[in-house]
């Protein structure tokens, strides 16, 4: 039965119910043509097709106009209100206004982007949109789920694994450094390749570059004596300033602990390739007005190409 009213519904022409409307406010057809921008003869046709399908003739000609059968003033009221919701379905989606919006975000980030990128984005969504806050979210084993639930606007990092239904979009490129002590006596004035692998060495175990860090010391076979592991890189700068370990690290987060340590920053020996920071979300969002900006202020942020590419999911389910 449900199937037969779609099918109903569907021989409806909007236009029909366009002029129906239009006879209901104007009581002529012929004004009724003009408001529609169309001929008589052709609405006319349309009237005709709307009776036939209707099985009334809806509005009958006197010498006060053309007055609607009670079948046309029961459905004055529906007519309206369809018409309403397909004005409004066709709509274009408001424009985002950060500057009154109370939209909280949702930032999926690594610790290190805590410290190195997260104070010129807050200081950025501050001053463009000061009513809404702002929540750090780790990068982790949901961040897949939660971009594509919403519970997540966007993913700053290097995130692998995110590929059919997400965007992603190119930042800029990482390369890694190493970090010791001023008064390190194993270190010279250079690291080679051959005190990198006798120095004892602190490493995190977060995030998804320090897996590719990982993988391509393996790959080229370069072993590191591991004395200490942390969670993240909290504490890193005070146990490398307090002993001789190493620490191997990407550039943004190195340079910033070297600094505010007052560390030394050494050319990491070891061949490792750079990799790509980029912004990821999900496919469900990309022409959502919020999450477009939020992505636009990054871009604009965080990256030197006047026009960054956007690159598309390979398939959207």
């Amino acid at each position: 039965m449900a199937v037969e009213d779609d099918a109903r519904v569907g021989e409806l022409d909007v236009k029909w119910l366009r002029l129906f409307e239009q006879i209901l406010e104007t009581r002529s057809v012929t004004r009724s043509a003009e408001a529609l921008g169309q001929s008589q003869p052709t609405v006319s046709i349309w009237l005709g097709k709307l009776r036939q399908r209707l099985g009334d003739p809806l509005f009958v000609r006197t010498a006060g106009g053309m007055l609607p059968t009670p079948r046309a003033q029961a459905l004055a009221a529906p007519v309206r209100e369809a018409l309403r919701a397909l004005r409004e379905i066709a709509e274009p989606p408001a424009a985002f206004d950060p500057g009154t919006s109370t939209r909280p975000w949702r930032i999926c980030m690594t610790d290190a982007s805590h410290a190195t990128l997260l104070p010129r984005l807050l200081a950025t969504l501050r001053a463009h949109a000061p009513r809404a806050p702002v929540t750090a979210v780790r990068i982790d084993d949901e961040t897949a789920a939660a971009l594509q639930s919403g519970a997540a606007d966007i993913a700053v990092g290097n995130v692998p694994g995110l590929d059919t239904g997400f965007y992603q979009q190119a930042l800029f490129k990482q390369d890694w450094i190493c970090l010791a002590r001023p008064g390190n006596a194993r270190i010279g004035a250079t690291l080679t390749l051959r005190t990198y692998r006798e120095a004892e060495h602190v490493v995190t175990a977060a995030g998804a570059g320090i897996a590719d860090l990982e993988g391509a010391l393996a790959r080229a076979r370069v072993e590191r004596r591991v004395m200490l592991t942390l969670p993240g890189f909290l504490g890193l700068a005070a146990i490398v300033s307090a002993s001789d370990l190493v620490a191997t690290l990407p550039r943004q987060i190195g340079e910033l602990l070297a600094r505010n340590a007052g560390l030394r920053v050494l050319a990491c020996p070891a061949p490792l390739p750079s990799f790509t920071v980029k912004q990821h979300w999900h496919a469900r969002f990309h022409q959502d007005p919020a999450n477009r900006w939020l992505r636009e202020q990054v871009a604009a942020l965080l990256t030197s190409d006047a026009k960054p590419r956007v690159r598309s999911p390979r398939a959207t389910p």
